[in-house]
C-alpha cells in the first residue's frame, strides 16, 4: 500500500473534497481521509437530494486520482510529516509533504433539565437519523436552539410528513432581520432561507425563545419553553436542538496550529502556524459551504506548489468572508442561557457530571482532574463547548489520541514511521 503523498486532506467534507481535487488537477500526488464511508460530510451526506454544486464536486472526486481512505480516522501525528489513522482492518501510519485540514464543524449543545432524555437529539442529528431511514411520519416535532440549521431541518422533517409543531430561535427577531437584508447581496442564500421557511410554514416561529425543560416519565413527553417572562409547555415527540456549530479544531491543536477565538487562524494561502500544515473550511470560522469550496481549492493549489492559481481566487474569497462575522454576530448566544442547567442537570453525559460538581472548580484542567469531566468516550466535544460557554473556560488540553483508539493502534503509532522508505 502507498503510503507517501505530496498532499494529504483530512476531511471529505466540501472544502476537503474541493482542497484534494484542486491539488490532484495541480499534479500532486494526494490521499483523502474520512472517517465516514462515503465522501461529502455532514452538508452532501447520503440520502439527501444534492444540489448540482455537490454533484459536481464529487463527479471530479469520482473521475481524479486521488487514494481514498474512508472509514479512517486520524488519532496521533507521532513526528513531523506522518500522521496515525484507524480503519476496520487495522491502523496506518501515512507520510505527506503537505497536510491540509478539513474537519468541519459539529452541533454545539448546551445543557437544560431533561436533555438526556431518549428522543432528546441535537438538530442536525435526527436530521442524520431521518436520512438514514428512522420514520416520523405523523411525529410531533419541535426545532429549537439557533442559527441557520434549524430551519433547514425543519424543512426536511416536514418534508418527511413529520408535523413540526414549533421553530424556536434564540436570537431576537431585529438581529434576523438584519441578517435577511444583508442576505440581499446573496440572493441565492436568501432564496433558500426563504424555501426552508415555506417547507415548515405549518411550524409556529418564535424568536428570543429557547427551551428550558424537556418532561417525561420513561421518554420525551413534552418540551418547556421560555420567551421573556413566559413560559409553557408543547408536547411532542422529538426535540431536534441545537445552538449552532463548533468547529472542529482538535486535531488542528495537536499539530501547534494558532487558534484565534476558537477558530484555526490561517493566511491568505490558508496555510496555518504549523509548518506544512493548511486549514480550510468550517474549523477556520462558520461560514457555509460556498466559502468552504473557495477555501478548499487556495489550499489544494497553494499546497500543490500553485501559488499563483490560488491567488486568482482569493478576491472571491474576501467578498465571501464577510458572511462569517455576520453570521457570528447574528446567532451569538444569549446570556441567559447560561442560566439553563439546573444544580442536578448533568453536564458531562459520558462520565455523569453534574452542573453542581464543575461550580467547585475554577479552570477546564481542575474539572477533568477532580470530577473526570471531558474524559469520557467524546474525549469532551460535547461538555467542553459547552463548559466554555457556560462558565467562559478556556478548553486546550488536547493530545494524542484525539479519538478513542484501540490499544493496539496505540502500539503500532508512529511504528511505520521508522520503517524502510522502500515501503513508501
Amino acid at each position: 500500500m502507498k503510503r507517501h503523498f505530496e498532499v494529504i486532506v483530512v476531511g471529505a467534507g466540501p472544502a476537503g473534497i474541493a482542497a484534494a481535487v484542486s491539488a490532484a488537477e495541480a499534479g500532486s500526488s494526494v490521499a483523502l481521509l474520512d472517517d465516514n464511508p462515503a465522501p461529502g460530510g455532514q452538508i452532501w451526506r447520503n440520502g439527501a437530494p444534492l444540489p448540482s454544486s455537490a454533484q459536481y464536486w464529487l463527479a471530479k472526486l469520482a473521475a481524479s486520482s486521488i487514494t481514498r481512505f474512508p472509514g479512517s480516522r486520524v488519532y496521533a501525528h507521532p513526528k513531523p510529516g506522518v500522521i496515525s489513522a484507524e480503519r476496520d482492518d487495522g491502523a496506518i501510519d501515512l507520510h505527506y509533504d503537505k497536510l491540509i485540514l478539513a474537519t468541519g464543524a459539529r452541533e454545539l449543545f448546551l445543557p437544560f433539565p431533561g436533555w438526556t432524555l431518549p428522543n432528546v437529539f441535537g438538530a442536525g442529528g435526527l436530521d442524520a437519523m431521518v436520512r438514514g431511514g428512522l420514520p416520523i411520519a405523523g411525529k410531533r416535532i419541535v426545532v429549537a436552539g439557533t442559527g441557520p440549521l434549524l430551519l433547514a431541518v425543519a424543512a426536511h422533517l416536514a418534508g418527511h410528513g413529520a408535523k413540526v409543531v414549533a421553530i424556536c430561535e434564540q436570537a431576537p427577531f431585529a438581529r434576523l432581520a438584519a441578517f435577511g437584508a444583508r442576505m440581499l447581496m446573496q440572493p441565492e442564500k436568501l432564496r433558500q432561507g426563504i424555501s426552508y421557511r415555506w417547507a415548515a410554514r405549518e411550524a409556529h416561529m418564535h424568536f428570543s425563545c429557547w427551551p428550558v425543560a424537556a418532561k417525561g416519565a420513561a421518554e420525551l413527553e413534552s418540551v418547556r419553553l421560555r420567551q421573556g417572562n413566559h413560559e409553557w409547555n408543547v408536547p411532542c415527540d422529538y426535540l431536534a436542538c441545537g445552538f449552532h456549530l463548533v468547529p472542529n479544531t482538535e486535531l488542528a491543536r495537536m499539530l501547534g496550529c494558532r487558534i484565534e477565538d476558537g477558530c484555526v487562524a490561517v493566511d491568505q494561502f490558508q496555510q496555518t502556524s504549523a509548518a506544512d500544515v493548511l486549514c480550510a473550511g468550517e474549523p477556520t470560522g462558520i461560514g457555509g459551504v460556498e466559502l468552504a469550496l473557495l477555501q478548499g481549492q487556495i489550499a489544494g493549489l497553494a499546497a500543490a506548489g500553485r501559488a499563483n492559481a490560488a491567488q486568482k481566487l482569493i478576491a472571491q474569497r474576501r467578498r465571501m468572508s464577510g458572511f462569517v462575522p455576520a453570521l457570528r454576530e447574528t446567532y451569538r448566544l444569549n446570556p441567559l442561557l447560561r442560566k439553563l442547567p439546573s444544580h442536578a442537570t448533568l453536564v458531562c453525559r459520558c462520565e455523569d457530571v453534574a452542573f453542581s460538581a464543575l461550580h467547585e472548580h475554577a479552570s477546564w484542567r481542575d474539572a477533568k482532574l477532580h470530577t473526570r469531566c471531558g474524559m469520557g468516550p467524546c474525549q469532551g466535544r460535547i461538555c467542553g463547548a459547552a463548559v466554555e460557554f457556560l462558565f467562559d473556560w478556556s478548553v486546550d488540553s488536547v493530545r494524542p489520541p484525539i479519538f478513542p483508539a484501540l490499544v493496539s493502534s496505540l502500539a503500532q503509532a508512529g511504528v511505520s514511521s521508522t520503517d524502510s522508505m522502500e515501503d513508501l
